[in-house]
């Protein structure tokens, strides 16, 4: 049995009986301070332990998320008509996509990138079109529709409760096709429908190279349009000007004479009440620019998103054309919610700064007309993980940089998005905190600055009692 005595032996503390003890001022000052310090250095190591601390890797992209990417995409293009406005998609792999309709939207919109009305539905011609075989001398010289320009224009489309114009351009193949077809459609209506004794309908052309700002004026951007203009119940605001129709259907003669006489059956003579009748005519657009929004997916591949005027049945003047835009959107990956981007900022300050970098910028052509511009962007783009403690993922977001220049192109000018994704991605992981290095940091401050404390206070008493007995010495 080990006695009490043995076991005394081995205090680390033994006690000084209190009477041999003595407090002094020096020692309560440096008591306070070793206090307070002790306090501030413990509120340190417990902010550091609640705080969030991160570390950052490179690796290879491992997505569970497969082998497409979501675009999605908010663009405004003031000078390109929905009437001809078309998404494609393409890439490396030969993949080739054009007019993509199923998950994108168009709105027409005026100068200032407002929306004019609802979503323009353009919708696919379902057969290519036909045109007829009258190209010889007997039809390629009629001219049975009026020529229709700036001046008699208003006055023409007033006199008439339908009038039909084909605005054309005289080097366009389109138009060359379908001007004897014209021509002798027009010839035909005017002899059912004289404008004299009948009064329903008249049909007009107009050349674009010639009176361009009529062309303007009524949104033509591709040759040939056919425009349906209605007298009287069309009326936009209060301005004067017509809505109109663009017609879509088959171009040969017999069609065209069949879609007219449609127009006319429903108006008595010298009526002109509206009743529509054909379905191979659509609202045409009622401002010049588009907006299209909406979402495409793409492989994870380098490719192109091309944003231009295209039609199988239809010619473009590339020295008209300006893809200047306005960006209100363009974002890769799944949409993140406002309020988990916002706990992510509060742990990663920087993340989500280059989600969406090219939001509310806007690319103008300022270049002379003709001068054939397209806009090109250039994306880079990489993936970031968050993952939190246990290996759960926070979120999943795509970065990228852009940067974008204006070049001449003898080709129709288009905005262009080529894309490139990273073939690495950034992990950001949350790094978890032992709470035993928590309680050894604080015990080694306390232990510590309550050590450091004692042998200054000891120097300090021994010092003084030194100086003391120095002047006492003097003194005698």
């Amino acid at each position: 049995m080990i006695s009490q005595s043995k076991l005394k032996a081995v205090d680390f503390y033994r006690k000084i009986p209190r009477d041999l003890t003595e407090a002094s001022l020096s020692g309560a000052g440096l008591s306070i301070i070793a206090a307070l310090s002790m306090m501030f250095l413990f509120g340190m190591e417990l902010s550091n332990y609640l705080a969030v601390n991160t570390s950052t890797s490179v690796i290879v992209d491992n997505s569970s998320d497969g082998d497409f990417l979501r675009m999605d995409f908010n663009i405004s293009f003031p000078a390109l008509s929905c009437e001809f406005a078309s998404v494609d998609v393409s890439d490396v792999l030969g993949t080739n996509r054009l007019n993509i309709t199923k998950t994108v939207r168009k709105f027409s919109i005026d100068r200032d990138l407002k929306i004019t009305g609802s979503e323009f539905h353009s919708g696919p011609v379902s057969h290519d079109i036909k045109h007829g075989d009258d190209v010889g001398e007997e039809y390629g010289e009629l001219e049975g529709s009026v020529p229709l320009t700036s001046h008699n224009f208003d006055r023409v489309s007033h006199m008439f409760p339908i009038v039909v114009v084909n605005f054309y351009a005289p080097w366009c193949p389109w138009s060359v096709r379908l001007k004897p077809s014209w021509e002798k459609a027009a010839k035909i209506i005017r002899e059912r429908y004289d404008p004299e004794m009948d009064g329903r309908i008249i049909l007009g052309k107009v050349d674009c190279t010639e009176e361009g700002d009529l062309c303007r004026r009524n949104h033509i951007q591709g040759y040939p349009s056919i425009r349906i203009f209605r007298k009287g119940s069309d009326l936009r605001e209060d301005h004067g000007h017509h809505e109109h129709e663009s017609y879509y259907g088959d171009r040969d003669t017999e069609s065209l004479v069949k879609t007219m006489e449609a127009l006319v059956a429903p108006i008595p003579v010298e009526s002109e009440k509206h009743v529509p009748t054909a379905t191979v005519k659509r609202p045409a657009p009622l401002t010049g620019g588009c907006r299209i929004e909406g979402f495409v997916r793409v492989k994870k591949v380098p490719g192109n998103l091309i944003i231009s005027a295209r039609s199988g049945a239809h010619s473009f003047d590339a020295s008209q054309m300006n893809m200047s835009h306005f960006i209100s959107h363009l974002s890769f990956g799944r949409k993140i919610a406002p309020h988990v981007m916002s706990d992510v900022k509060r742990l990663i300050p920087y993340l989500g700064r280059s989600h969406d970098r090219l939001n509310g910028r806007s690319f103008i052509n300022h270049r002379d007309v003709g001068a054939n511009v397209t806009i090109e962007h250039y994306l880079q783009i990489v993936k970031t993980e968050v993952m939190t403690r246990g290996t759960h993922k926070l979120v999943e977001e795509y970065e990228y940089t852009a940067h974008s220049s204006l070049a001449q192109s003898p080709q129709i000018p288009v905005a262009k998005f080529h894309f490139e994704l990273s073939p690495m991605q950034v992990l950001i992981t949350e790094n978890p905190k032992s709470f035993s290095h928590f309680i050894t940091n604080v015990c080694a401050i306390i232990g510590g600055i309550f050590t450091v404390a004692g042998i200054l206070d000891s120097v300090l008493h021994n010092t003084i009692r030194l100086m003391k007995k120095v002047e006492l010495g003097k003194n005698f």
